[in-house]
Protein backbone atom coordinates (compact mmCIF):
# COMPACT_ATOMS: atom_id res chain seq x y z
CA UNK A 1 0.00 0.00 0.00
CA UNK A 2 0.82 3.52 -0.81
CA UNK A 3 1.22 5.68 2.11
CA UNK A 4 0.02 9.58 1.48
CA UNK A 5 2.78 12.24 1.18
CA UNK A 6 1.69 14.00 3.34
CA UNK A 7 2.33 11.68 6.32
CA UNK A 8 5.84 12.21 5.72
CA UNK A 9 5.11 16.31 5.06
CA UNK A 10 4.12 16.66 8.02
CA UNK A 11 7.17 14.84 9.64
CA UNK A 12 9.41 17.44 7.66
CA UNK A 13 8.54 20.58 9.26
CA UNK A 14 9.54 19.45 12.44
CA UNK A 15 13.07 20.47 10.93
CA UNK A 16 11.76 23.45 9.50
CA UNK A 17 13.20 25.61 12.14
CA UNK A 18 16.95 23.34 12.48
CA UNK A 19 19.50 25.99 11.06
CA UNK A 20 20.93 24.09 8.37
CA UNK A 21 25.29 24.00 9.40
CA UNK A 22 26.15 23.07 5.22
CA UNK A 23 27.78 25.65 3.25
CA UNK A 24 25.22 26.92 0.63
CA UNK A 25 27.54 25.70 -2.26
CA UNK A 26 26.75 22.26 -0.37
CA UNK A 27 23.66 21.74 -0.06
CA UNK A 28 22.52 19.32 -2.70
CA UNK A 29 20.07 17.69 -0.18
CA UNK A 30 17.39 19.35 1.89
CA UNK A 31 18.09 19.08 5.50
CA UNK A 32 14.93 18.35 6.38
CA UNK A 33 15.05 15.28 3.70
CA UNK A 34 18.30 14.37 5.22
CA UNK A 35 16.96 14.36 8.79
CA UNK A 36 14.19 12.15 8.14
CA UNK A 37 16.24 9.65 6.01
CA UNK A 38 18.52 8.82 8.84
CA UNK A 39 15.10 8.48 11.35
CA UNK A 40 13.78 6.37 9.30
CA UNK A 41 16.91 4.46 8.79
CA UNK A 42 17.68 4.18 12.57
CA UNK A 43 14.08 3.35 12.91
CA UNK A 44 14.51 -0.18 10.50
CA UNK A 45 17.78 -0.53 12.28
CA UNK A 46 20.70 1.12 10.61
CA UNK A 47 24.00 1.39 12.87
CA UNK A 48 25.29 4.56 10.63
CA UNK A 49 25.94 6.87 7.36
CA UNK A 50 26.49 3.61 5.59
CA UNK A 51 23.75 1.12 6.17
CA UNK A 52 21.37 4.32 6.13
CA UNK A 53 22.42 5.16 2.56
CA UNK A 54 21.96 1.46 1.64
CA UNK A 55 18.70 1.31 3.58
CA UNK A 56 17.78 4.82 1.28
CA UNK A 57 18.94 2.90 -2.20
CA UNK A 58 16.78 -0.39 -1.69
CA UNK A 59 13.51 2.18 -0.93
CA UNK A 60 14.84 4.90 -3.38
CA UNK A 61 11.73 4.62 -5.38
CA UNK A 62 9.13 4.95 -2.44
CA UNK A 63 11.46 7.46 -0.71
CA UNK A 64 11.63 9.60 -3.98
CA UNK A 65 7.68 9.55 -3.75
CA UNK A 66 7.64 11.22 -0.67
CA UNK A 67 10.58 13.53 -0.66
CA UNK A 68 12.23 16.09 -2.62
CA UNK A 69 15.15 14.32 -4.26
CA UNK A 70 15.91 16.47 -7.07
CA UNK A 71 20.07 14.75 -6.68
CA UNK A 72 18.95 10.86 -6.07
CA UNK A 73 19.69 9.70 -2.43
CA UNK A 74 21.66 11.69 -0.37
CA UNK A 75 25.31 9.61 -0.10
CA UNK A 76 26.45 7.92 3.21
CA UNK A 77 29.19 11.10 3.29
CA UNK A 78 26.41 13.81 2.79
CA UNK A 79 24.45 11.74 5.77
CA UNK A 80 27.92 11.53 7.76
CA UNK A 81 28.75 15.49 7.60
CA UNK A 82 25.51 16.57 8.34
CA UNK A 83 24.98 14.41 11.56
CA UNK A 84 28.54 15.47 12.11
CA UNK A 85 27.68 19.18 11.68
CA UNK A 86 24.47 19.39 13.55
CA UNK A 87 24.90 21.01 17.01
CA UNK A 88 23.48 18.15 19.48
CA UNK A 89 21.14 20.60 21.82
CA UNK A 90 19.50 22.17 18.56
CA UNK A 91 19.22 18.59 17.03
CA UNK A 92 17.65 17.45 20.22
CA UNK A 93 15.04 20.97 20.07
CA UNK A 94 13.88 20.29 16.56
CA UNK A 95 12.02 16.94 17.45
CA UNK A 96 10.64 18.98 20.69
CA UNK A 97 6.94 20.03 18.80
CA UNK A 98 7.39 15.69 17.76
CA UNK A 99 7.95 14.38 21.23
CA UNK A 100 5.20 16.74 22.36
CA UNK A 101 2.10 15.29 19.87
CA UNK A 102 2.82 12.12 21.48
CA UNK A 103 2.41 12.85 24.71
CA UNK A 104 -1.28 11.96 26.04
CA UNK A 105 -2.80 14.84 27.70
CA UNK A 106 -4.85 12.86 29.95
CA UNK A 107 -2.35 11.32 32.70
CA UNK A 108 -4.33 10.61 35.84
CA UNK A 109 -0.99 10.94 37.96
CA UNK A 110 1.77 13.53 37.84
CA UNK A 111 4.05 12.70 35.07
CA UNK A 112 7.91 10.75 36.87
CA UNK A 113 11.04 11.61 34.36
CA UNK A 114 14.16 9.27 35.24
CA UNK A 115 17.30 10.39 34.41
CA UNK A 116 20.53 8.59 34.38
CA UNK A 117 23.56 7.89 32.07
CA UNK A 118 24.88 5.19 30.14
CA UNK A 119 28.24 4.80 28.46
CA UNK A 120 29.00 4.62 24.95
CA UNK A 121 31.97 1.52 25.68
CA UNK A 122 33.41 1.41 21.99
CA UNK A 123 33.08 5.58 21.20
CA UNK A 124 37.03 6.05 22.66
CA UNK A 125 39.14 7.75 20.65
CA UNK A 126 42.68 7.19 21.57
CA UNK A 127 44.24 8.87 19.02
CA UNK A 128 42.41 12.28 20.30
CA UNK A 129 42.84 11.12 24.38
CA UNK A 130 39.00 11.08 24.62
CA UNK A 131 37.10 8.26 27.10
CA UNK A 132 34.29 6.41 25.45
CA UNK A 133 31.31 8.96 25.71
CA UNK A 134 28.86 9.27 28.18
CA UNK A 135 24.98 10.35 27.86
CA UNK A 136 22.33 11.60 30.30
CA UNK A 137 19.32 10.92 29.40
CA UNK A 138 15.81 11.64 30.33
CA UNK A 139 13.01 8.99 30.04
CA UNK A 140 9.10 9.83 30.67
CA UNK A 141 8.88 6.69 32.19
CA UNK A 142 4.75 6.42 31.31
CA UNK A 143 4.85 7.21 28.01
CA UNK A 144 7.90 5.36 27.34
CA UNK A 145 9.30 8.66 25.51
CA UNK A 146 12.88 9.69 25.87
CA UNK A 147 13.05 13.76 26.45
CA UNK A 148 16.62 14.95 25.75
CA UNK A 149 20.09 14.11 26.83
CA UNK A 150 23.74 15.23 27.65
CA UNK A 151 26.64 14.13 26.51
CA UNK A 152 30.25 13.91 28.89
CA UNK A 153 33.28 12.69 27.94
CA UNK A 154 33.37 10.69 31.49
CA UNK A 155 30.68 9.52 34.28
CA UNK A 156 31.82 11.46 36.89
CA UNK A 157 30.61 14.59 34.63
CA UNK A 158 26.83 13.65 34.96
CA UNK A 159 26.94 15.56 38.53
CA UNK A 160 27.24 18.91 35.87
CA UNK A 161 25.31 17.24 33.42
CA UNK A 162 22.20 16.80 34.74
CA UNK A 163 21.62 20.73 35.74
CA UNK A 164 22.11 21.28 31.89
CA UNK A 165 19.34 18.32 30.73
CA UNK A 166 16.95 20.03 33.23
CA UNK A 167 17.43 22.99 31.56
CA UNK A 168 16.39 21.48 28.51
CA UNK A 169 13.29 19.81 29.30
CA UNK A 170 10.17 20.62 31.17
CA UNK A 171 9.95 19.46 34.18
CA UNK A 172 6.98 21.45 35.73
CA UNK A 173 4.38 19.54 37.91
CA UNK A 174 7.13 16.59 37.37
CA UNK A 175 8.41 13.99 39.79
CA UNK A 176 11.85 14.08 38.62
CA UNK A 177 14.30 10.49 40.20
CA UNK A 178 17.35 10.49 39.65
CA UNK A 179 19.84 8.17 41.58
CA UNK A 180 22.68 8.55 44.02
CA UNK A 181 25.12 9.95 41.50
CA UNK A 182 22.45 12.87 41.08
CA UNK A 183 21.82 13.21 44.79
CA UNK A 184 23.21 16.62 45.48
CA UNK A 185 21.81 19.85 46.85
CA UNK A 186 22.27 21.61 43.39
CA UNK A 187 20.36 19.37 41.51
CA UNK A 188 17.46 19.14 43.98
CA UNK A 189 17.42 22.87 44.01
CA UNK A 190 17.40 23.14 40.16
CA UNK A 191 14.65 21.06 40.37
CA UNK A 192 12.52 22.78 43.07
CA UNK A 193 13.31 26.26 40.75
CA UNK A 194 11.69 24.77 37.90
CA UNK A 195 8.63 23.82 39.40
CA UNK A 196 9.09 19.93 39.55
CA UNK A 197 9.42 17.42 42.56
CA UNK A 198 12.17 15.39 43.35
CA UNK A 199 12.92 11.50 44.74
CA UNK A 200 16.77 10.90 45.04
CA UNK A 201 18.26 7.86 46.03
CA UNK A 202 20.73 8.13 48.99
CA UNK A 203 23.99 6.23 49.30
CA UNK A 204 27.17 6.57 51.02
CA UNK A 205 28.15 9.46 48.93
CA UNK A 206 26.18 12.06 50.90
CA UNK A 207 27.22 10.04 54.08
CA UNK A 208 25.57 12.45 56.64
CA UNK A 209 22.30 11.91 55.37
CA UNK A 210 22.46 7.99 54.77
CA UNK A 211 23.40 8.32 57.96
CA UNK A 212 20.32 9.92 59.47
CA UNK A 213 17.66 8.63 57.20
CA UNK A 214 19.32 4.68 58.27
CA UNK A 215 18.75 5.70 61.61
CA UNK A 216 15.50 7.15 61.46
CA UNK A 217 14.18 4.07 59.68
CA UNK A 218 16.43 1.90 62.32
CA UNK A 219 14.45 -1.34 64.37
CA UNK A 220 15.80 1.30 67.67
CA UNK A 221 13.55 3.77 66.41
CA UNK A 222 9.96 1.86 64.97
CA UNK A 223 8.24 3.30 67.78
CA UNK A 224 9.21 6.89 66.80
CA UNK A 225 8.87 6.48 63.46
CA UNK A 226 5.19 4.94 64.36
CA UNK A 227 4.29 8.36 66.01
CA UNK A 228 5.79 10.15 62.73
CA UNK A 229 3.29 10.71 59.79
CA UNK A 230 4.28 7.98 57.58
CA UNK A 231 2.92 6.22 54.37
CA UNK A 232 3.49 2.42 53.67
CA UNK A 233 2.83 -0.13 50.78
CA UNK A 234 3.80 -3.88 49.86
CA UNK A 235 3.94 -5.56 47.21
CA UNK A 236 4.60 -9.43 46.20
CA UNK A 237 5.37 -10.98 43.02
CA UNK A 238 6.56 -14.26 41.51
CA UNK A 239 8.76 -14.66 38.12
CA UNK A 240 11.61 -16.00 37.27
CA UNK A 241 12.20 -18.77 39.63
CA UNK A 242 12.00 -16.90 42.20
CA UNK A 243 9.28 -14.35 45.37
CA UNK A 244 9.82 -10.87 45.81
CA UNK A 245 8.50 -9.10 48.59
CA UNK A 246 8.80 -5.24 48.52
CA UNK A 247 7.70 -2.96 51.43
CA UNK A 248 7.95 0.69 50.55
CA UNK A 249 7.94 3.83 53.78
CA UNK A 250 7.87 7.30 53.20
CA UNK A 251 8.16 9.47 56.64
CA UNK A 252 7.92 13.53 56.58
CA UNK A 253 10.83 14.97 57.66
CA UNK A 254 11.08 15.43 61.43
CA UNK A 255 10.61 19.39 62.03
CA UNK A 256 13.94 19.41 64.47
CA UNK A 257 16.20 17.24 61.93
CA UNK A 258 19.36 19.53 61.60
CA UNK A 259 20.35 18.65 57.86
CA UNK A 260 16.61 19.28 56.49
CA UNK A 261 17.19 22.86 55.62
CA UNK A 262 20.66 21.95 53.22
CA UNK A 263 18.08 20.23 50.95
CA UNK A 264 15.87 22.84 49.33
CA UNK A 265 12.69 21.42 49.50
CA UNK A 266 12.84 18.28 51.52
CA UNK A 267 9.78 17.25 52.77
CA UNK A 268 10.03 13.51 52.97
CA UNK A 269 12.36 10.63 53.23
CA UNK A 270 11.74 6.72 52.22
CA UNK A 271 13.06 2.99 52.09
CA UNK A 272 12.40 0.59 49.74
CA UNK A 273 13.24 -2.96 51.45
CA UNK A 274 13.31 -6.25 49.19
CA UNK A 275 13.37 -9.35 50.12
CA UNK A 276 13.99 -12.24 47.50
CA UNK A 277 13.64 -15.98 47.94
CA UNK A 278 14.98 -18.00 45.11
CA UNK A 279 14.08 -21.49 43.76
CA UNK A 280 16.77 -23.27 46.24
CA UNK A 281 15.05 -21.96 49.35
CA UNK A 282 17.98 -19.12 49.54
CA UNK A 283 16.69 -15.54 50.22
CA UNK A 284 18.66 -11.81 49.52
CA UNK A 285 17.80 -8.94 49.44
CA UNK A 286 18.79 -4.91 50.01
CA UNK A 287 17.41 -1.79 51.46
CA UNK A 288 17.64 1.63 49.43
CA UNK A 289 17.20 5.05 50.58
CA UNK A 290 15.78 8.34 49.38
CA UNK A 291 14.81 11.79 50.40
CA UNK A 292 11.87 13.40 48.02
CA UNK A 293 10.32 16.73 48.41
CA UNK A 294 7.15 15.45 47.87
CA UNK A 295 4.59 13.92 50.26
CA UNK A 296 3.36 10.87 48.04
CA UNK A 297 1.28 8.23 48.71
CA UNK A 298 3.02 4.82 49.52
CA UNK A 299 1.76 3.31 46.48
CA UNK A 300 3.05 6.43 44.44
CA UNK A 301 6.33 6.62 46.04
CA UNK A 302 7.01 2.57 45.07
CA UNK A 303 5.42 3.53 41.50
CA UNK A 304 8.59 6.50 41.46
CA UNK A 305 11.17 4.05 43.05
CA UNK A 306 10.27 0.92 41.03
CA UNK A 307 9.46 2.80 37.58
CA UNK A 308 13.07 5.04 37.52
CA UNK A 309 14.49 1.79 36.27
CA UNK A 310 12.49 1.73 33.32
CA UNK A 311 15.26 3.76 32.14
CA UNK A 312 17.73 1.00 32.30
CA UNK A 313 15.29 -2.07 31.05
CA UNK A 314 13.14 -0.02 28.61
CA UNK A 315 15.82 1.92 27.23
CA UNK A 316 19.53 1.17 28.26
CA UNK A 317 19.23 -2.75 27.97
CA UNK A 318 16.95 -1.90 24.58
CA UNK A 319 19.91 0.52 22.58
CA UNK A 320 22.85 -2.83 23.85
CA UNK A 321 20.81 -5.27 22.75
CA UNK A 322 18.26 -4.52 19.80
CA UNK A 323 20.44 -1.43 18.16
CA UNK A 324 24.23 -2.81 19.66
CA UNK A 325 24.92 0.40 21.02
CA UNK A 326 27.94 -0.07 23.10
CA UNK A 327 29.48 -1.59 20.20
CA UNK A 328 29.34 1.79 18.15
CA UNK A 329 32.42 3.02 17.11
CA UNK A 330 31.31 6.19 15.59
CA UNK A 331 34.04 8.63 17.53
CA UNK A 332 33.19 11.82 15.76
CA UNK A 333 31.42 13.45 18.99
CA UNK A 334 28.40 15.43 17.79
CA UNK A 335 27.69 12.37 15.33
CA UNK A 336 28.41 9.80 17.96
CA UNK A 337 25.47 11.87 20.33
CA UNK A 338 23.07 12.75 17.24
CA UNK A 339 22.66 8.62 16.24
CA UNK A 340 22.33 8.00 19.78
CA UNK A 341 19.67 10.73 20.03
CA UNK A 342 18.38 9.07 17.12
CA UNK A 343 18.06 5.70 18.41
CA UNK A 344 15.82 6.90 21.72
CA UNK A 345 13.82 8.69 19.61
CA UNK A 346 13.35 5.29 17.54
CA UNK A 347 12.63 3.58 20.84
CA UNK A 348 10.13 5.52 21.60
CA UNK A 349 7.87 5.63 18.47
CA UNK A 350 8.51 1.69 18.24
CA UNK A 351 7.39 1.45 21.63
CA UNK A 352 4.31 3.37 20.82
CA UNK A 353 3.08 1.07 18.17
CA UNK A 354 0.48 -1.01 19.01
CA UNK A 355 1.98 -4.58 17.60
CA UNK A 356 2.81 -7.56 20.03
CA UNK A 357 6.38 -7.67 18.44
CA UNK A 358 9.30 -6.72 20.40
CA UNK A 359 10.95 -3.85 19.78
CA UNK A 360 13.43 -5.79 17.37
CA UNK A 361 10.58 -7.38 15.75
CA UNK A 362 9.04 -4.21 14.85
CA UNK A 363 12.40 -2.76 13.68
CA UNK A 364 12.14 -5.43 11.50
CA UNK A 365 8.61 -5.06 10.24
CA UNK A 366 9.19 -1.36 9.56
CA UNK A 367 12.33 -2.35 7.12
CA UNK A 368 10.10 -4.78 5.45
CA UNK A 369 7.21 -2.81 5.28
CA UNK A 370 7.00 0.61 4.37
CA UNK A 371 3.16 1.09 5.50
CA UNK A 372 4.42 -0.06 9.04
CA UNK A 373 7.29 2.11 9.14
CA UNK A 374 4.34 5.23 8.47
CA UNK A 375 2.54 3.84 11.40
CA UNK A 376 5.46 3.97 13.79
CA UNK A 377 6.27 7.44 12.21
CA UNK A 378 3.14 8.58 13.03
CA UNK A 379 2.38 6.83 16.09
CA UNK A 380 -0.82 5.57 14.36
CA UNK A 381 -3.46 3.47 16.32
CA UNK A 382 -1.67 4.56 19.73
Amino acid sequence: MTCPAVSLDSIVKHFESLPDPRHTRNRRHLLADVITIAVCGVIVGCSGPTSIERWAKAKANWLEELLSFHNGIPSRDCIRRVLSALKPEAFQTCFQSWMMSLVSGNEETRPTIAIDGKSMRRSHDRSRGLGPLHLVSAWLSEQGLSLGQVATEEKSNEITAIPELIDQIDVKGAIVTIDAMGCQKAIAKKIVDAKGDYVLAVKDNQPTLHDAIKDLFSDERQDDLLKMSHRQHQTSEKGHGRYDDRCYVLAKIPRNASWKDAWPGATAVGMAVRTTEKRDGTTDGDVRYFITSCYLSGERFAQAVRGHWGIENSLHWVLDVTFDEDQSRTRERFAASNLSWLRRFAISLLKRHPSKHSIKGKSEMAGWNNEFLMQVLMAQGV
